[in-house]
């Protein structure tokens, strides 16, 4: 029998034969670029262009979202593939992230530009989304590494930690969205509900961060293009500390003042040794980026972890800034928010260069 293909429907393939290998890890481009967004909203100083860089993500997040529709429609084949693949599955976790990383930079930058009236809403649905997503992808992803996938020992990569992350961008969003709702058990139950978001990723990062070290250890650097993951262990530790001062902001009048003291006290005492960490992080990540960069490190994907992760150590920073009042952060949220931006600037021309040349989205070697 022989089978005869409607010539339209030839066409619609070709129309989208270029999203065929569109994975779920181009929405770190939308993380990257809202954070820079949300980071300089922070800063003492006004920093021009952020309702610019707002807009920008939330337009790379509606193409994006729209692409990826029609990725899963036109090559589900590829899509399922993705799953399948434990290097490819976790970025997912981007997925979430984009949303909700969006959506944070609505209520610090985005209302500026379309009217709190607008902006409290908008955040809201892109907290829904972000946060009911993130939570499937916090289990699913894992629960088909377990099942589904197969993992070689000495395997682990920082990009584990993605689909596990989401959660605790949940909880900082979710503390902005606390004053927009009714005094009383609506925000005591948002409150101590993106405490447990808090809970939930950090003990699994705790459980995922020590495969990744002794993967290093015992199996040597990770690929070259694959170095610049190394950036994304940053990503739970400056969200962690984001969300723990953006959270005892809120406690007072959210829940009883014992709490609310206690919840300011635990935003220090959290977050300067992890910040601490953090440093020592950044310093050997940089150690062997350069040393990367030496051997002949190209461009990738890879290369927007030098963004999202950063720019939480960023709003990190001034969160410990504001509870403590040291000036020592504020010239550190300095400092890392000047190599955000760089960063930013160079991803950014190297993925627009590789997407006018076809390159960025061409099948994978």
């Amino acid at each position: 029998m022989v089978t005869v293909t409607h010539p339209r429907a030839h066409a619609l393939a070709a129309r989208f034969e270029p999203l065929r290998h569109l994975g779920p890890n181009w929405y770190a481009t939308v993380m990257g670029t809202a954070i820079v967004a949300n980071a300089g909203a922070g800063l003492p100083f006004r920093v021009p262009g952020l309702q610019a860089v707002w807009a920008l993500s939330l337009a790379m997040l509606t193409v994006l979202v729209a692409a990826r529709a029609a990725h899963w429609r036109h090559h589900r084949d590829q899509a399922r593939a993705h799953l399948m693949d434990p290097g490819v599955a976790p970025f997912y976790g981007c997925m979430s992230m984009a949303f909700l990383a969006v959506g944070i930079g609505t209520l610090t930058v985005g209302k500026d530009v379309i009217g709190e009236g607008a902006a409290v809403p908008l955040a809201w649905v892109l907290y829904g989304i972000g946060t009911a997503t993130g939570l499937v992808v916090a289990v699913g992803i894992p629960y088909l590494m377990v099942v589904r996938h197969q993992v070689a020992p000495g395997t682990a990569s920082p990009v584990w930690l993605l689909p596990v992350v989401a959660p605790m961008v949940s909880a900082t969003l979710g503390a902005l969205l606390v004053p927009h709702l009714p005094a009383g058990q609506p925000r005591e139950a948002m409150l101590l509900a993106s405490y447990a978001m808090f809970g939930m990723s950090l003990l699994a990062v705790m459980v995922l961060l020590p495969l990744v070290f002794a993967r290093l250890v015992h199996q040597g650097p990770l690929p070259l293009a694959l170095t610049p993951a190394l950036f994304l262990v940053l990503g739970p530790l400056g969200q962690s500390t984001t969300a723990v001062n953006k959270l005892a902001d809120v406690a007072p009048g959210s829940i009883d003042t014992t709490y609310a003291g206690g919840l300011s006290a635990f935003a220090v005492i959290y977050g300067v040794p992890v910040m601490g960490f953090a440093l020592m992080w950044l310093a050997l990540a940089t150690a062997m980026v350069v040393r990367a960069v030496r051997s002949g490190m190209p461009f990738a994907m890879t290369w927007w972890a030098f963004t999202f992760p950063v720019g939480t150590c960023v709003t990190g920073a001034e969160g410990l800034a504001h509870h403590t009042g040291l000036d020592a952060f504020t010239w550190l949220a300095y400092g890392l928010y000047a190599l955000l931006a760089a960063a930013w600037l160079v991803a950014g021309a190297h993925t627009v260069r590789g997407l006018v040349s076809g390159k960025l989205l061409a099948a994978p070697r």
